[in-house]
């Protein structure tokens, strides 16, 4: 089962009743979604090269930044499907590649402790 951004929205839409936002103009793809009392985000799905990410391949792919417990980092690293986070603090978030995710509850976890970690 391949896990596409439609997905996660529906997901992170249904469980937080949060829209996506589209803020990059330069970035159409690019969704944020932040907690409505304190405007921090909480997850953050971008369509980026994966040159970008694994150093090679033209093609793109998407990907989720997901806010986690440091310990989680290194231990999460060791999965193909996460990397140290693009574009945002890389001892606090991690960057997932949606087309490797095989464990979906895995994931939805992961979302859920993204939306803890960042309410305060």
């Amino acid at each position: 089962m391949t896990i596409t951004r439609e997905d996660i929205i529906t997901y992170i839409s249904n469980k937080y009743e949060v829209s996506p936002e589209y803020t990059f103009a330069k970035f159409p793809q690019y969704c944020v979604f932040r907690h409505v009392e304190n405007n921090k985000w909480f997850a953050l799905i971008m369509n980026v090269s994966k040159e970008k990410i694994y150093g090679k391949r033209k093609n793109k792919v998407d990907i989720i930044d997901l806010k986690v417990d440091p310990e989680l980092i290194s231990i999460l690293k060791g999965k193909k499907e996460y990397f140290s986070a693009y574009h945002m603090n890389k001892e606090h978030w991690i960057s997932v590649d949606l087309s490797e995710v095989r464990n979906i509850n895995e994931l939805k976890n992961l979302i859920d402790d993204s939306f803890t970690l960042t309410k305060k």
